[in-house]
């Protein structure tokens, strides 16, 4: 009898460092890799926050060379990166640093695209289309959200088309992830709200995951443990040290599922909110993850029953249908406690846009086409997409 082959993947940083002053091995972190000069790929939020100085002190002291380019917008674009790029070549880099979060990051990784195989980044949306090796990399964060510091996922907006592109690569996982709370400290609360529920829908998107293996479910469980028990209090406090750690330990898990057992229609709906609307990314998942979590949650009700044990929810007696509808409950309420707007509306308005009906019919379009969406444990149809966009208005 045939034997199906299937096999899957773990993909993560050779080395991650995490706790209180783990940017301090930076400088060392980039000499072992073979680094003589970095590109600091950063943003002016992390500048203006005094961080991106903490790190050029430390390669200061070291006597290193770097460069910073700090001109990283919230979902880079194409522009962005090429930018980076065009400095990376100019002031002769041979490494590169990320410090910040998902933004700087994606940034960074393009720069590493274009500096190893050369091209433009469009050429690599899709799966492990690059060929040669990145440069050396370290990812340093300074959110406790996307993960994108230990990823294999780099997301660029393409500005002519409106699009996230979604680029999925083994090659871009940074040699080194550096997680230190000192860095996150600052994180304003709604920063620390959008990005923890980023985290969130990670774990959930990963945990339901048509490719979920034990070991991603093994991460994906003790980080939605971890948000539910840290994330209200790292938003009430900033400064509250073991909560920024614990979610800094959460995000990293949720990053170590969703890497290996990739997500669901909740990114691939988020990431055109992003691509066409400029919208933080983490709070389109969070507005969306209620509402994809209930159209999938006849795919895998008993799943869904174990994150709402683990949400803190009673089910003890429940029907496995009772239990599953509890999970949409508690991601409901911890979205309001942590003050999530309640509809895509409202978020636009937060920001100075205007979300409309009208666009729903070319964000479905691209959504469908998005790689995230091929492993949504339940078949998503067009009209699901745009019916799902419309409630979540």
């Amino acid at each position: 009898m045939a034997v199906r082959e299937e096999v899957y993947g773990y993909f993560i940083p050779s080395v991650t460092l995490i706790g209180i002053g783990a940017s301090k091995q930076i400088p060392d972190k980039i000499r072992a890799l073979g680094g003589s000069k970095p590109l600091i790929v950063t943003d002016k939020g992390i500048t203006g926050a005094g961080i991106t100085k903490q790190i050029t002190d430390l390669l200061d002291a070291a006597g290193m060379k770097y460069v910073v380019y700090d001109e990283t917008i919230p979902n880079p674009t194409d522009n962005n990166v090429a930018e980076a790029f065009e400095v990376y070549k100019k002031e002769k880099c041979d490494s590169i640093v990320t410090l910040g979060g998902g933004s700087s990051h994606d940034c960074g990784k393009g720069v590493g695209f274009l500096a190893g195989n050369g091209g433009k980044i469009h050429d690599y949306e899709g799966v492990d289309k690059s060929k040669k090796p990145f440069p050396p990399y370290v990812a340093v964060n300074t959110t406790a959200g996307t993960a994108s510091e230990m990823t294999r996922f780099c997301i660029i907006t393409d500005t002519s088309r409106k699009v996230k592109m979604a680029i999925v690569d083994w090659r871009c996982t940074p040699s080194v992830a550096i997680d230190d709370p000192v860095l996150m400290m600052g994180m304003p609360p709604a920063l620390t709200a959008a990005t923890g529920m980023d985290a969130l829908t990670h774990a959930v998107e990963a945990y339901v995951s048509t490719a979920a293996t034990p070991m991603t479910d093994a991460c994906a469980e003790k980080a939605m443990e971890y948000i539910n028990r840290y994330l209200r209090r790292a938003v009430a406090n900033g400064r509250d040290k073991e909560a920024r750690e614990g979610m800094c330990y959460a995000q990293y898990l949720a990053g170590m599922a969703f890497n290996n057992a990739s997500l669901g229609h909740v990114h691939a709906m988020a990431h055109q909110l992003g691509g066409f609307y400029d919208l933080p990314h983490g709070e389109c998942n969070a507005i969306l993850l209620p509402y994809v979590s209930e159209y999938n949650r006849i795919a895998t009700r008993r799943r869904f029953g174990r994150i709402a044990r683990i949400l803190g929810e009673i089910t003890d007696g429940l029907s496995a249908d009772e239990a599953s509808k509890k999970a949409i409950a508690a991601i409901n309420t911890l979205s309001q406690d942590v003050g999530i707007p309640a509809g895509l509306k409202a978020l636009g308005k937060k920001y100075g846009k205007e979300v409309k009906e009208e666009d729903i019919p070319t964000m479905t379009g691209n959504a469908q086409k998005d790689a995230c969406g091929l492993t949504n444990p339940r078949t998503m149809t067009d009209a699901a997409v745009a019916a799902i966009y419309k409630a979540a208005m």
